[in-house]
């Protein structure tokens, strides 16, 4: 039996986000599912999480383009701490500009995808994404 996977996702689209969820649900996935619209919404969920007891996400799957905050920013915050820097982060975004820039994370290439316009492409990505924890889970 899989391990369920514990998600944040960062995403402010709802149509995003929506298709996301529908696809993961498709490839009978087990996983749970948190969402922050917003990377201050996803720095207080992650920091809170001990005094809400939600549990520690496995996964973030992170957008870059985010009002308030934006991913690249989570990502600089998160990277440094000792316990939120070890979390596997797939970027999930609409521009392939951003590579270069993310590379200095240290993020592997297959934690970087592109978000696909058809449902079908989110099948597919969240076939990725399984597989990207699958290996994370497997260090």
């Amino acid at each position: 039996m899989l391990q369920t996977a514990e998600i944040l996702l960062v995403e402010d689209n709802r149509a995003d986000e929506v298709l996301l969820k529908e696809a993961l649900n498709h490839i009978g996935w087990p996983h749970s599912i948190q969402v922050a619209q917003n990377g201050v919404e996803a720095l207080i969920f992650l920091r809170q999480r001990v005094i809400t007891g939600a549990p520690r996400p496995d996964l973030i799957v992170l957008d870059l383009n985010l009002p308030m905050l934006s991913g690249r920013e989570v990502l600089a915050d998160i990277r440094p701490d000792p316990d939120l820097g070890q979390i596997p982060v797939i970027i999930l975004t609409s521009s392939r500009a951003d590579y270069d820039i993310l590379s200095v994370y240290g993020l592997p290439e297959d934690a970087y995808i592109v978000k696909p316009l058809l449902f079908e492409g989110y099948v597919e990505v969240g076939k990725r994404i399984r597989g990207f924890w699958q290996q994370a889970n497997s260090r």
